[in-house]
């Protein structure tokens, strides 16, 4: 497993996609700034999904924003988009200026502790534009983030920073898993934010 440090200009997928980490975008008191505004201010619910037919609830807290009231399901479950806030529009024009991408949506998860994660997955749902770019923003507790290809099972593995933006695009989704493991070391929330582009018919 590799780890590596902040080169925007750098694949760290050896093939098959291409993810760059920018590293820290904005200095510490915005991103604190930032971080502690979206704790108050966005509608948070604890995420939803129904596996092998039980609904399971978890305690990660999820949102979903978009430019219209935009369905979005995954894990067999449906959530209907918000209105974009003032500070979520200001990181999305941030995100968009620094990865060259367009954005209509955005979803945010809440982790309270290192103990809450994600589990292998790729966002490689049908409603969102295939081979598309995902910017991922980063806020509060800095969180290992690994890389799986589907394949050859090789894995690659970064730490996201405070205030920090990894961009995924190209077919990184169609070949990679990615995950956020759990950690007994981290004690404080993760709030995490994906832009994406919604296809719309």
């Amino acid at each position: 497993m590799h780890l590596f440090e902040a080169d925007p200009t750098e694949n760290l997928l050896p093939f098959d996609g291409a993810v760059n980490y920018f590293g820290k975008i904005m200095n510490h008191q915005i991103a604190t700034n930032y971080y502690e505004t979206l704790l108050s201010t966005v509608e948070w619910k604890n995420d939803e999904a129904v596996i092998y037919g039980k609904h399971i609830i978890t305690p990660r807290k999820v949102a979903w924003y978009a430019d219209a009231n935009f369905p979005y399901t995954y894990s067999n479950t449906t959530k209907q988009a918000l209105s974009w806030t003032k500070e979520l529009l200001e990181l999305k024009q941030l995100t968009e200026k620094i990865s060259g991408a367009k954005f209509n949506s955005c979803l945010l998860n809440l982790y309270h502790n290192g103990n809450e994660g994600m589990a292998w997955h790729s966002d490689d749902e049908k409603a969102l534009e295939k081979n598309g770019t995902i910017g991922s923003l980063s806020f509060g507790a800095e969180r290992k983030f690994a890389f799986k290809h589907k394949r050859t099972k090789e894995t690659i593995a970064l730490i996201l920073e405070h205030g920090s933006l990894l961009v995924m695009k190209d077919a990184t989704q169609t070949n990679w898993l990615h995950r956020l493991p759990p950690t007994t070391k981290i004690f404080t929330p993760r709030i995490n934010l994906t832009f994406r582009t919604m296809v719309v018919a």
